[in-house]
């Protein structure tokens, strides 16, 4: 399986984890051009230890619901890690008035998608990253 799912000290309750972990895989060789193989860890945990390893590794002392670290030893190879805090993803569902597990969704789609070479820092990168990201959601919902 591509993509593992890991709970630390939280439950996640993701579902249907190879049907996604499928759609993950696909979803980066159509992004990826010439990728070979993937290994993804999503690692599900608490806001103190997302903000840990927030402010040990890239220095930013917020909150956040998600980081991704991109470990690929080379374009052919997608590794990554990625990190998604289970309270971030609860609080802004009811933000944004979805689901959790939608929301959950869309955290995971993001994530990869950032792998895949998408940016967030500007508006136009934010607007285009949504865009991808709902359409991401939008097909896997179809067909789960």
């Amino acid at each position: 399986m591509p993509a593992k799912f890991f709970d630390h000290e939280v439950r996640s309750g993701l579902k249907n984890k190879r049907v996604l972990s499928a759609f993950l895989e696909d979803l980066l060789k159509k992004k990826k051009k010439g990728l070979e193989s993937c290994r993804l860890n999503f690692i599900f945990c608490k806001d103190e230890y997302l903000l840990h390893i927030n402010t040990s590794y890239l220095k930013h002392e917020t909150l956040t619901d998600i980081i991704t670290f991109d470990l690929s030893p080379s374009r052919q190879e997608m590794e990554g890690e990625i990190y998604i805090s289970t309270e971030r993803v609860q609080e802004n569902a009811l933000k944004f008035n979805t689901t959790y597990n939608e929301e959950l969704h869309r955290v995971i789609f993001h994530g990869v998608l950032h792998l895949c070479g998408f940016k967030d820092k500007t508006k136009a990168e934010q607007a285009e990253m949504r865009k991808q990201e709902y359409l991401c959601l939008k097909k896997y919902l179809n067909i789960n």
